[in-house]
């Protein structure tokens, strides 16, 4: 195993494991060798590919909208997620989600109805550019890192190790499709038609001088979690994966419809346990990391398999 293979990882069993797993669907002879069109992977996003503590970035980027909302009614500040917004409550905006991984969405309903409502009317090019502005001028509140280089060296390596392998990698996100298809080439190396997450409705129309365009409207089309990411996964490629990664209890449906009775296949659990490089937490993966023990699947500590943790 040369150290160009993968260089942000120590050598450990996780990175063992992935590398033989490579080798065995590539080689020509091998027994588990498959074709390059069946070398399909797929990924989670936040907290897969980049931080999603304290909160997820593109809730920050939805914050920013919903504060100028606040600016023009100043009532909403007394209700949630406005009130969140208004006093810079990270635990409220972090436990939504937390709670959801648990199975509780009744703060992320809640918090849903108010973020449907920020970029209703946008055009979709007008949101993509607002987005890749975002992403390119802020940072993580926590780290003090721009958020673009809050995006993990050693998953853009493995993404980069998988292409150079004859792989095929999806984006496979809870976040909104249309927020990280902006960054995903750059950031990952991955196409935007190949980024499948979470999407509002959208709406055809013409405006008064007849110009058409598809326009955001405040009603969510799918939230791409849980089980819905499999049904996503065969809606939009058609095909099963051989390789999953995630770090999230509503990655668990993939990992697993990934490997179920699939040798010829790898899960990749991201395990948030560091503290120092990043911050540390399982709230939200518990379920995950339990199936990753009692399956045998691959897990990456990021204390103990990590050299580097960012982008620099």
């Amino acid at each position: 195993m040369t150290a160009s293979v993968l260089p942000s990882w120590k050598d450990s069993p996780t990175r063992t494991a992935i590398v033989d797993f490579v080798q065995r669907v590539t080689a020509e002879g091998s027994p588990d060798h498959l074709p390059p069109e069946a070398r399909i992977a797929v990924f989670d996003n936040d907290g897969t590919l980049w931080c999603e503590q304290p909160f997820p970035i593109q809730t920050g980027f939805l914050f920013g909208k919903l504060a100028e909302q606040v600016k023009a009614d100043p009532l909403l500040g007394a209700k949630q997620p406005w009130k969140a917004v208004v006093e810079n409550d990270h635990a409220w905006l972090g436990n939504a989600i937390t709670k959801h991984y648990g199975g509780d969405d009744s703060d992320l309903k809640v918090m849903a109805a108010g973020l449907l409502s920020a970029y209703a009317g946008e055009r979709v090019e007008d949101f993509a550019a607002k987005a890749e502005a975002f992403l390119r001028n802020s940072e993580n509140p926590v780290l003090k890192r721009p958020n673009l280089k809050t995006a993990y060296a050693p998953m853009r390596e493995l993404l980069r190790y998988l292409a150079d392998n004859g792989f095929t990698s999806y984006i496979v996100s809870g976040g909104g499709r249309d927020f990280i298809r902006p960054i995903a080439r750059e950031l990952y190396g991955v196409p935007p038609e190949r980024v499948v997450g979470t999407s509002v409705e959208l709406e055809y129309r013409e405006d008064a001088e007849g110009r058409p365009g598809l326009y955001h409207t405040p009603k969510l089309e799918v939230f791409d979690d849980g089980p819905t990411k499999v049904a996503r996964i065969w809606s939009r490629i058609g095909a099963r994966p051989v390789f999953a990664a995630g770090n999230a209890n509503g990655d668990l449906p993939m990992l697993k419809a990934t490997t179920w009775d699939a040798p010829a296949s790898l899960a990749l659990v991201v395990h948030h346990d560091d503290g120092e490089r990043e911050p540390a937490y399982t709230a939200g993966a518990e379920k995950l990391l339990q199936a990753a023990n009692e399956n045998g699947w691959a897990v990456a500590s990021v204390k103990n398999d990590w050299t580097t943790v960012f982008v620099d």
